[in-house]
């Protein structure tokens, strides 16, 4: 028994070694957590928890999918793999919006926290871009979303401008 369970253990990570794992899942939870916190600070419904932990699921999502494909795994009558990166993508947007469905509201005919949703749906690709080893495109993408948050904040806010959130 404690071979098998030895064996489990050390033959993962076939596609992505350890530690390679590890800066994909840091970096995922770390950039979401950044752009978490700007919304944790206007005291909006999803903040650096929820922003972690869905970059976290999207970059995990594309892990895991990376090693089923490199393992042993068979998923096809055939004995070939058939993992499809779209479908990845698919799953973690399709999740992403079920989260955001349950924070955009409507309240007295105005729509309430669109870019709390619409950031929450960019953690998710942060993460998926993460995971896919793609670290300094979703860094990128983080800066610019906090840019956005930030410096255009106030830009909405002038006289007749509108508000999203």
């Amino acid at each position: 028994m404690r071979e098998l369970i030895a064996r489990e253990l050390s033959d993962t990570f076939v596609a992505v070694p350890f530690p390679v794992a590890l800066l994909r899942i840091v970096a995922a939870v770390i950039l979401a957590g950044l752009i978490g916190a700007e919304r944790e600070w206007r005291r909006k419904p999803a903040g650096l928890r929820t922003h972690m932990l869905v970059s976290l699921a999207a970059c995990l999502y594309v892990v895991v999918g990376r090693e089923l494909v490199a393992g042993d795994f068979v998923g096809a009558p055939d004995g070939q793999m058939r993992v499809d990166p779209l479908h990845l993508i698919e799953a973690v947007t399709a999740g992403v919006a079920f989260l955001v469905a349950g924070i955009v509201i409507t309240s007295g005919g105005r729509v309430l926290n669109v870019t709390t949703g619409a950031s929450l749906w960019l953690a998710g690709a942060i993460g998926l871009a993460c995971g896919a080893g793609e670290i300094p495109l979703a860094a990128l993408a983080t800066v610019v979303v906090l840019v956005v948050l930030t410096a255009l904040t106030a830009v909405a806010h002038l006289p007749g401008a509108g508000t999203d959130d």
